[in-house]
């Protein structure tokens, strides 16, 4: 099997045998074959550099795992068509800010790697982590380097001590060691933890985007090293599941209502005569083999987390951390709408986009917050269906409803596409959001199974090529009002979509393909690197 993909307006041919077709710049294919899988999945510097930058550019469009098919595991070895099985827990995580492929990623994969160290037995003397790619680029700024070492605490995002995850630069500065088990302490300081930028990765093909390496060294000199990437949404994965498309459709297991893309999700709803949250909402029930109480329960906390969350970002001012200045909006806005001083006619998106600010610089801040489906896309789905919910009065069984729907279109974006900035741009994050929280207004407004794919693919549509720039890499400018924009986007999407007389050019397959596709040609400087954009006009360094 085989695929033609495209490279900078070129057609690259490719084999599973793991033979690359590549343009030489005549018109002609130049063949090479990698002497390793390796060197296949972008994990070997042997290549010339032209060729190997071309690797790197056709890592996320064709991945080689011993000779497997092109592209994400979406189909078995039967010809059939994977379910998606992604669950909400995984899906909707509770994490802490600013970024999920940039701070909970990377604490969830330190907190493994600690765990790993710990189950073969050792006590390693010191520790060492290089952050490379995205990681390396614009990590500072997203706290990659707090993360890793709160992993390296065995601490978890959902229910760490923020104020004591904030502060690990100087406590280990002044101790630089960790406990470990046994009553033994591994040394950890803070510079153990390397930010590597592009320049000092030069010739090596990393395996994603957002990689990072973890070294031990024990007493006898022996080391020990682990990779870990983080694909976005807080999924973290390794090398080879990465290369095997294991970052796609979860992994199989059977449910009652299988779908693999939007048009087989939307005849499952009919066939139950329901929503698409409700397909989503009947897998969940049968992969944790129980009534629903264990998704009503997740359900419940994020929405708990999304009322929390807005609560402190409406009652907090001030200036937010990093040194851009950048002035906490959420407060003054919602003062303006409560003193009359904004029109009714733009009032109830003006009260979700206040709730927009309020979750994206709490986010900003560090705080703790929901994937949905990342931190630097959190402000927009709980803003639209707060602001909806307080206004419209639902009831939770709608709200649980309408949160997987959502979740069903990130579902869809994650397995055919990315939600990581890294990957494809802020499309992927932004984009995906304002579809999702799209969606599920067009849902609680009583849109019909097409009218609700309409709204999502509308939201994707005029997302698309939008670029990931975070300026001096931190989640705030433009990341905070992307978010606010992201919810007009949503509420006039939705509007769009129940209102609409005639039928729709673009699927919302389509659109997710063309997403993916435009997320594969956009430079690397516009995919966090703070390296394009407006990144440039004030960088990191």
């Amino acid at each position: 099997m085989g695929c033609d993909i495209r490279y900078r307006s070129r057609t690259i041919r490719t084999t599973c045998g793991g033979i690359f077709a590549v343009p030489t710049g005549t018109g002609r294919f130049s063949t090479f074959a990698p002497p390793s899988i390796h060197e296949a999945t972008g994990l070997s510097t042997g290549l010339s550099t032209a060729r190997r930058r071309i690797v790197q550019d056709l890592r996320v469009r064709c991945r080689f795992f011993a000779g497997a098919a092109c592209g994400r595991r979406i189909i078995s070895d039967d010809g059939a068509m994977n379910p998606i099985n992604i669950r909400l827990a995984n899906l909707y995580r509770i994490g802490v800010g600013p970024s999920s492929s940039h701070t909970v990623g990377p604490m969830r994969a330190a907190a493994f790697a600690r765990a790993e160290l710990i189950g073969h037995g050792g006590v390693p003397r010191s520790l060492r982590v290089e952050l490379k790619g995205s990681l390396g680029a614009t990590g500072r700024g997203h706290h990659s380097d707090l993360a890793v070492l709160a992993g390296l605490h065995g601490w978890e995002p959902h229910d760490c001590d923020i104020d004591a995850v904030l502060a690990l630069r100087e406590t280990l500065a002044a101790d630089p060691s960790v406990a470990w088990s046994g009553g033994a302490r591994v040394r950890l300081h803070p510079d153990d933890v390397v930010f590597l930028r592009a320049r000092d990765t030069k010739g090596e093909v990393l395996p994603h985007p957002n990689t990072m390496v973890f070294h031990a060294t024990f007493d006898d000199g022996s080391t020990t090293s682990s990779t870990w990437c983080s694909i976005g949404g807080g999924f973290i994965r390794r090398p080879e599941e990465v290369a095997g498309g294991d970052d796609g459709p979860g992994k199989p297991r059977d449910v009652p209502h299988p779908f693999n893309d939007a048009e087989s999700l939307m005849e499952r709803a009919r066939e139950i005569g329901g929503t698409l949250g409700d397909v989503v909402l009947a897998n969940e029930r049968a992969l944790a083999d129980d009534d629903g109480s264990s998704a009503d329960a997740h359900l419940d906390a994020v929405w708990e987390t999304f009322l929390s969350c807005i609560e402190r970002g409406t009652t907090t001012t001030g200036e937010l951390p990093g040194g851009l200045a950048v002035q906490r909006r959420a407060r003054l806005l919602l003062d303006r709408i409560d003193e009359g001083e904004v029109s009714e006619a733009y009032a109830d998106i003006a009260r979700a986009q206040a709730y927009a600010f309020a979750v994206q610089e709490e986010n900003a801040a560090g705080g703790r917050v929901v994937t949905a489906p990342t931190n630097g896309a959190a402000g927009i789905v709980p803003a639209v269906l707060v602001e909806a919910a307080d206004r419209r009065g639902h009831s939770r069984e709608e709200i649980h409803a309408a949160l997987a729907t959502a979740a069903a279109i990130a579902m869809l974006v994650k397995t055919h596409a990315s939600i990581s900035g890294a990957e494809v741009g802020c499309q992927g994050e932004v984009g995906t959001a304002t579809s999702m929280a799209a969606a599920a207004l067009c849902q609680l407004m009583g849109g019909t199974i097409d009218q609700v794919a309409n709204a999502a693919e509308i939201g994707m549509e005029h997302n698309l090529g939008l670029t990931c720039d975070p300026i001096k890499g931190l989640v705030q400018a433009p990341c905070i009002e992307r978010n606010a924009m992201g919810v007009a986007k949503a509420h006039s999407a939705a509007q769009l979509a129940l209102h609409s007389v005639v039928a729709g050019v673009v699927s919302l397959d389509k659109v997710i393909k063309v997403m993916k596709r435009t997320g594969d040609d956009m430079r690397r400087e516009y995919k966090e690197t703070s390296e394009g954009g407006l990144a440039v006009s004030f960088p990191e360094c």
